[in-house]
């Protein structure tokens, strides 16, 4: 259980999964309802960190989000994966959202939760990425200043459907990849959170933590 795991030392509990805002969704319940069963069993001095969740599922429940994520024992922290912020980008990559809901999640997160940390993904040279596709997804990024960025170069899967598109020369790939990665090196992402705070260190000590996996069942194939 966790209460008997952080009295043994736990100080962390990870909630995770290949989307973790999809929980509950074939067994009559969701990821806010669960959430809040967890903190009821966290002690004083652990915290709860959620993983990765796609944005259709959380805008789901972007209210009982911003109030867990405010909980004193949950970070102020969401990985939420955007991949291209132009939509005909979106569209061919079969998923089931826009970049308009991208926006509206870290909008809304931002506005309820003071000091949140948004996560992102991005991925650089899908094919029919035109030169305004990627400049768009530059916008994003200038505009959202994430202070965690995993950007990677498409690669195509032997048998996926975007195997069989045309793709992208591998120099444009790299070259965006590199334009992206100087971009999010440009920025100090956590200015606001460093001037004119304090912060405790804690040095030469290990804290364990506790990783559970959520198991969830999709009802789309995302495969690119």
């Amino acid at each position: 259980s966790i209460q008997q795991s952080c009295s043994e030392g736990v100080c962390e509990i990870w909630l995770t999964s290949e989307d973790t805002g999809a929980y509950g969704r074939d067994i009559g319940t969701d990821l806010p309802s669960l959430l809040w069963e967890l903190v009821k069993e966290i002690p004083e001095g652990a915290m709860l960190r959620l993983g990765m969740t796609n944005p259709p599922y959380i805008l789901e429940h972007l209210e009982e989000m911003g109030k867990i994520l405010n909980h004193p024992q949950v970070y102020a922290f969401l990985h939420v994966p955007v991949q291209s912020a132009s939509d005909s980008v979106l569209m061919d990559m079969k998923r089931e959202y826009c970049c308009a809901d991208f926006r509206r999640v870290v909008d809304f997160l931002k506005e309820k939760v003071p000091g949140i940390t948004i996560a992102t993904d991005i991925i650089c040279g899908f094919p029919g990425e035109t030169d305004e596709d990627f400049e768009q997804t530059m916008e994003l990024v200038r505009k959202y200043r994430f202070p965690s960025l995993f950007i990677n170069q498409f690669y195509p899967r032997p048998g996926t459907p975007a195997a069989k598109m045309e793709q992208i020369p591998a120099h444009m790939k790299k070259q965006r990849t590199k334009e992206l990665s100087a971009l999010f090196h440009s920025y100090n992402p956590y200015d606001h959170k460093v001037r004119g705070s304090f912060s405790h260190i804690v040095l030469g000590e290990f804290f364990p933590t506790l990783l559970y996996n959520v198991a969830v069942v999709y009802f789309g194939l995302w495969v690119i």
